[in-house]
């Protein structure tokens, strides 16, 4: 791999003021209400480039990417928004909360450059198709990275990690504060730090870049917007050669993307499992259910009360139940949480796919979408009839309020399970891992023209 430092953009905190009310979620994880509350914390914040407002009468001229653009070239007209005087790789170092305790997420922002898949860098799930076109829209007319992508790589003798302790000693050039309700899902439970250091060293600097050249990278967050970046790279180079107004060096900006990396055995690096809610299931196929499951599994069913998710030590305790088994199923019985564990030699070999890795096959996201979905529910998913949620609570709510008929819950997947899928050259199910908390859009801003 091509990792290398960069001029990022930054916000200019005499204009802006309080850089916390600036940035913003990635445009993934954020509804309609928190893009809302974010327009109005700011009139700055990155969420009129992240994920800009649609308005009535929008076209394909006048649109909310079009006015993205506008807004981004005016800031850096105005001196919002100033480049950096030289290249540099960005350390990160993202304090949040999680089950109430305070843990730190280390990452290493840079410029990587774009290759395909499998050649250096390694998708881990599979994607949506009609999940780029936004994305491919919104860098066409900006031609910038608003957020990075989120990537993974080892280092089992801590050379980076030594590299990056000494990085940090020095004063930090980003040092942010973010308290609720500006988090959004996903986000910490209570406050985030956001700390940045630049590294402009010229001896760090190559040590980092010769390390991490060697070393593969797997993707964990920002599949979708890679493979645009691929797409977008293509298209930029195909106009430059048609144009034939210059020659191409594989150098130009547009070859890489804004990606950062954190070391696989990090402690702060959190996975949360997506639980899927379903609905659209005929009565009398859903009646079979509890006896169809019995054919592999144990049910335990655990009674509900109505503070059985309100408190984050209950809600703990209740994922390390789910964390042991294979999944955990709310509206089967009616408060009642149905454990499955699968029973010992009965085999599910032949009701999953034949060209699948072990490591996928032994994921709990392939038990439930092959041998519950498929073929005991013979469910065909909609838009409409399945949603996810990383929130066990708000999961019971839905099923509680009779809005989704089954919640399945599944077990936090570990990154040794991602590694595993990975080096079998397979992909994880869509919507397996939500790690957490989401990297911030605003922060560092790169250029790509």
């Amino acid at each position: 791999m091509e990792i290398c430092p960069f001029q990022g953009m930054r916000y200019n905190q005499r204009i802006v003021g309080d850089l916390a009310a600036v940035i913003c979620p990635p445009y993934d994880t954020i509804n309609p209400e928190q893009q809302r509350f974010c327009y109005e914390k700011s009139n700055y914040n990155a969420i009129r480039l992240e994920l800009p407002l649609e308005q009535p009468g929008d076209s394909e001229v006048n649109s909310k990417y079009s006015r993205a653009a506008i807004t981004f070239q005016q800031w850096l007209k105005q001196g919002i928004l100033q480049t950096d005087d030289c290249p540099a790789f960005y350390l990160h170092d993202h304090y949040f909360e999680y089950l109430g305790k305070r843990k730190v997420r280390r990452g290493l922002i840079a410029r990587v450059k774009l290759e395909p898949w499998g050649t250096s860098i390694y998708p881990h799930e599979e994607t949506f198709p009609k999940a780029k076109n936004d994305r491919l829209q919104l860098m066409r007319v900006c031609q910038a990275n608003f957020s990075p992508l989120f990537s993974l790589y080892q280092d089992p003798e801590q050379k980076i990690a030594s590299i990056l302790a000494e990085a940090s000693q020095v004063k930090p050039i980003i040092d942010i504060s973010v308290s609720p309700p500006l988090v959004g899902e996903g986000w910490g439970e209570g406050d985030e730090n956001d700390i940045v250091w630049a590294i402009t060293d010229s001896s760090l600097v190559c040590q980092i870049s010769h390390f991490l050249a060697v070393q593969p990278l797997y993707m964990a967050d920002g599949h979708h917007r890679y493979e645009t970046a691929l797409t977008y790279q293509q298209e930029r180079a195909q106009v430059i050669a048609s144009e034939a107004k210059q020659s191409l060096t594989g150098k130009e900006a547009f070859n890489y993307t804004m990606m950062e990396l954190v070391e696989f055995s990090d402690p702060g690096l959190v996975i949360l499992p997506i639980h899927r809610l379903v609905r659209g299931i005929a009565p009398p196929t859903l009646a079979k259910l509890e006896s169809q499951l019995g054919n592999f599994f144990t049910l335990d069913f655990v009674p509900l009360t109505e503070s059985s998710f309100s408190h984050c030590e209950q809600s703990e305790a209740i994922s390390k139940m789910i964390g042991a088994a294979t999944l955990g199923i709310l509206g089967l019985k009616p408060q009642f949480l149905v454990i499955l564990k699968q029973r010992q030699g009965v085999s599910t070999e032949t009701m999953m796919l034949p060209n699948r890795s072990r490591a996928y096959k032994e994921f709990s996201v392939s038990f439930l979408n092959h041998i519950i979905l498929d073929k005991m529910l013979k469910f065909t998913a909609s838009k409409d009839d399945i949603a996810y949620t990383v929130d066990i609570n708000e999961a019971y709510q839905q099923i509680r309020g009779g809005e989704y008929q089954l919640a399945f819950l599944s077990n936090p997947p570990q990154p040794e399970i991602v590694k595993a899928v990975v080096n079998a050259k397979d992909r994880l199910p869509r919507k397996s891992t939500y790690f957490y908390p989401k990297l911030p859009a605003g922060l560092i801003i790169n250029p790509l023209d």
